[in-house]
């Protein structure tokens, strides 16, 4: 009997690459700067530049899309752990 192959999908994500991660909270004066403590500590050279801002119509809720640049998908994981673990956050995409 023939050995057969496992089958390995291919990576979705080329490595390394910038990254758009979407993050939703209440608007409060700390979520920004928590989001971004967050990020350094899987990434310190993250740049908090690479945010974008949007405040709801109703200004009850923020969104940030944080461009990161990662190494791998475990970093990636990382961060989208440690952000949607934050009791700030309401969800990251």
């Amino acid at each position: 009997m023939a050995d057969i192959e496992p089958h390995t999908a291919p990576p979705l994500i080329d490595f390394p690459t910038d990254f758009p991660i979407k993050v939703m909270g209440k608007t409060e004066s700390q979520f920004p700067d928590t989001v971004i403590l967050l990020i350094q500590t899987i990434i310190p050279t993250f740049n908090p530049e690479n945010i974008e801002s949007r405040v709801s119509s109703s200004g009850k809720y923020t969104s940030l899309t944080c461009t990161v640049r990662v190494e791998s998908q475990v970093q990636l994981d990382d961060i989208y752990r440690l952000i949607s673990a934050h009791p700030l956050v309401k969800f990251a995409l």
